[in-house]
């Protein structure tokens, strides 16, 4: 470029250059030619230039704040505006004018950019509150705290926002948490003192089954044993530590007992099984008996049965009414032997028997006339009456007859 329409020096060596306001004392030199003085103030021209154009290169490409920018483009622009150098003013000055617009358009975008981001963190924030403020309802103790926590390592990675904003914002966050966490503590200190009304009762309840672990009253302790397992479950829980010490010393008192009583019983279904076995041939032998044809020697056989059936003791309950029925079959035909028996040798019921068929036999004779002299009168109607009165009085007197017979006629 030439240093010619820039710049001069007059004879007193005074450099000039040239603006478009007129030329502008630059410097005075005195230790050589005119040329060497221009070339000396060209070259911190060309200085101002390549720091310039370092300034944009930095703007366009690093992020170089607009503050820090700006202080480096007026430090130029004060040099250029010294003017101490010889070259075109003028188009610094508009470079350092374009560039003082990027870097304003830029402090834009980033003002812009912080503007969406804080809206952004704000409405991040609005909605972890939101959050929090429902979790601190939540009854999900362990759901609930791990997740606020989690949501307070989310608030840490969001950027500030205003004070006046972040401050209320946080405060509500924080009371959220501040609830949930007295409830919680509140929860847990009502379960602890639950926890340990149920561990006292559960005490009383293990003593008592440890105390009854040995009885052989095999029916009401086992029910009292159903009793408390009921009221064991009506408890609720103790501490878990104390919970499973204390189920194991009840279920274990309960095992003792239950183990022995099985073992009696095991023993017992075993006699009655034996039992079972004699009293069905005792049973056998009895039905031998039928039908009776020696009443008394039946009634002595049965009677023999009977004692040593006595003597045998129980057999298993749901074999009981089979058995059983088997032997009072025979039971009751002895009886009905012995009635009949009876009633062929009662001299008083054989009377009363004799008395009733006369009485029915003149009854029927009586009516027969009545019959025969109705029909002969010609009163049909009448005989007809008579007749079926006669059907009944017949009917009886047959029964009477029958039972007479059983007297021996």
């Amino acid at each position: 470029m030439s240093s010619e329409p820039w710049g001069r020096v007059d004879e007193t060596g005074t450099v000039y250059v040239r603006t478009a306001d007129g030329e502008q004392v630059v410097g005075s030199w005195q230790a050589g030619s005119p040329e060497e003085a221009l070339a000396y103030f060209e070259r911190k021209y060309e200085g101002l230039v390549v720091e310039i154009g370092l300034l944009e290169r930095r703007v366009r490409t690093t992020d170089l704040s607009a503050k820090d920018a700006t202080a480096a483009i007026e430090h130029i622009r004060r040099q250029v505006d010294e003017h101490h150098v010889v070259g075109d003013l003028e188009a610094l000055r508009k470079r350092l004018d374009k560039l003082a617009g990027d870097v304003e358009a830029r402090r834009e975008e980033r003002r812009a950019a912080k503007a969406v981001q804080a809206d952004e963190a704000r409405r991040a924030k609005e909605a972890l509150v939101a959050e929090a403020e429902e979790l601190a309802a939540s009854e999900q103790w362990r759901a609930a705290g791990e997740r606020l926590r989690a949501l307070v390592d989310t608030w840490k990675g969001l950027p500030r926002l205003d004070r006046r904003t972040d401050d209320e914002l946080w405060h509500r966050f924080s009371h959220a948490r501040s609830a949930f966490s007295k409830r919680r503590k509140a929860h847990f200190a009502a379960l602890d003192a639950q926890r340990e009304t149920a561990r006292q009762a559960k005490e009383k309840l293990v003593a008592e089954a440890e105390s009854l672990s040995d009885s052989t009253d095999w029916g009401p302790t086992a029910a009292r044993y159903r009793e408390l397992m009921a009221e064991w479950k009506a408890a609720g829980r103790a501490q878990r530590e104390a919970e499973d010490d204390l189920w194991n010393r009840f279920r274990g008192a309960q095992d003792v007992f239950f183990q022995a009583r099985s073992a009696v019983f095991a023993e017992r279904d075993a006699e009655q099984r034996e039992n079972l076995t004699r009293k069905e041939e005792l049973v056998a032998e009895a039905e031998k008996l039928l039908p009776i044809s020696d009443l008394k020697a039946a009634r002595a056989a049965f009677r023999s049965v009977n004692e040593r059936w006595e003597a045998i003791g129980h057999v298993p309950r749901d074999a009981r009414p089979r058995i059983e029925g088997r032997l009072h079959a025979v039971e009751r035909a002895i009886q009905e032997a012995e009635e009949a028996e009876w009633r062929r040798t009662n001299p008083e019921a054989r009377a009363r028997a004799q008395g009733l068929t006369g009485q029915l036999q003149d009854a029927v004779d009586k009516l027969r006339g009545q019959i025969d002299a109705a029909r002969a009168a010609g009163n049909n109607a009448k005989a007809d009456k008579l007749a079926k009165e006669l059907e009944g009085r017949q009917a009886l007197l047959d029964q009477a007859l029958k039972g007479l017979e059983e007297f021996g006629g």
